[in-house]
């Protein structure tokens, strides 16, 4: 059992995208970004990352200023470095010049007291696609209730 703690998950990465693969990295980030992502103020819904320079960068995580920051505080959703080997940015890198894939941040959690960020390599899922997991979800979600009554004998 592990001890990682979720502080932020992208729902709609899973909705809007085919996660194929995923990997964790480690984030560069100032003391107040540390604080307010402990306290779980953080959204990823509309982050990804991107390789520039032979380095991994996450850009559009929101991440709030802390409560008790001062004049310190950070900005939002500044970029931030992603940490990763060299063989591991080189091999998503290679995965992203591939037609339709991206890198999209599918979770933020705390592992033995550091900050991780879970990428998702991912491909767009059409509309079809959406609907028909949609379709599955609610299938499923039916089937539950069904097994819960049918246990309580009603």
């Amino acid at each position: 059992m592990t001890d990682d703690k979720v502080v932020a998950t992208n729902r709609e990465a899973y909705h809007n995208y085919h996660i194929l693969e995923t990997h964790e990295c480690g984030i560069v980030l100032t003391g107040t970004e540390v604080k307010s992502a402990r306290e779980g103020r953080c959204n990823l819904k509309d982050s990804y990352a991107q390789m520039r320079d032979g380095e991994a960068w996450l850009l559009n995580a929101h991440i709030s200023p802390y409560s008790h920051g001062n004049r310190e505080n950070h900005v939002p959703t500044r970029t931030r470095k992603l940490l990763m080997h060299k063989s591991e940015i080189v091999k998503l890198a290679s995965k992203t010049q591939e037609k339709g894939l991206t890198l999209v941040a599918t979770k933020m959690y705390l592992k033995n007291g550091r900050l991780k960020v879970e990428l998702g390599v991912a491909k767009g899922k059409k509309l079809h696609d959406k609907r028909e997991t949609i379709k599955r979800r609610d299938a499923d979600r039916e089937a539950r209730a069904a097994v819960k009554s049918h246990a309580r004998g009603e």
